[in-house]
């Protein structure tokens, strides 16, 4: 199979306002939008973004990893997103785990890399 491209598609219900999140909080860079898609490259990889969302609380499987979470849950939630769960040092490390969600309901991830 010839695979062309990889994309990874959540769903919004304002997608201007997901794009804005997406593209302002992680540096996102815009590819498209119409009034069905948008596509927003993040880091080589592309984030599908499609109208019609209802909102709703919904687990993604994206995980972003950012040199510290404690910073990053900051950023998400000053760029409009939330906290799920709050980040939690593990063993006496800091936390590496932080759980997010963004203006739409979707819910992500921030991983800190470990050692090893």
């Amino acid at each position: 199979m010839l695979v062309e491209r990889v994309k990874y598609v959540i769903w919004a219900a304002d997608m201007d306002r997901a794009v804005r999140f997406y593209c302002s909080l992680f540096g996102g860079r815009l590819l498209k939008q119409n009034t069905v898609i948008a596509e927003v490259e993040i880091l080589g990889s592309v984030l599908g973004i499609h109208s019609g969302g209802e909102g709703k609380r919904t687990w993604t499987g994206l995980s972003f990893q950012v040199p510290d979470v404690i910073v990053g849950a900051h950023e998400v939630v000053a760029a409009g997103g939330r906290l799920s769960k709050e980040p939690e040092p593990e063993d006496g490390q800091p936390p590496h785990l932080a759980m997010c969600v963004d203006p739409e309901g979707n819910e992500f991830m921030l991983s800190r890399k470990r050692g090893g």
